[in-house]
């Protein structure tokens, strides 16, 4: 089965663990394991320094990761795009955690990330 074809609920059970290791290991600020699942060119934008240093600046002012509830999956011809309405331990906003797989070499691989 074509992977972009699944359910919603199939891309969830691929993505939410996907999601929930990155922000663990952002939380940790665990660079090897953050960058796991990502394709080799996101690799390379994310270095170890550059996630200390925005994993440092968003605790300071949001704190941690708390609650997150699915909003919706967009599919296109070659990725998949999940986004999820994201609560912080010390902000009382709704910001938006997003997503973006994409297959490669049979693997599903982390071509963007951002929570804002």
């Amino acid at each position: 089965m074509n992977w972009l074809e699944m359910t919603e609920s199939e891309i969830l059970a691929i993505a939410d663990p996907i999601m929930d290791n990155l922000m663990q290991a952002s939380t940790d600020i665990d660079h090897a394991r953050h960058v796991r699942d990502f394709t080799e060119k996101l690799k390379t934008v994310v270095t170890k320094e550059n996630l200390e240093a925005q994993c440092k600046e968003y605790q300071t002012k949001l704190g941690y990761f708390s609650e997150r509830e699915f909003t919706a999956v967009f599919r296109k011809e070659t990725d998949v795009a999940i986004f999820w309405k994201q609560r912080f331990t010390k902000s009382n906003g709704e910001h938006i955690a997003f997503l973006r797989l994409i297959e490669d070499n049979g693997r599903i691989l982390v071509q963007n990330v951002s929570v804002t």
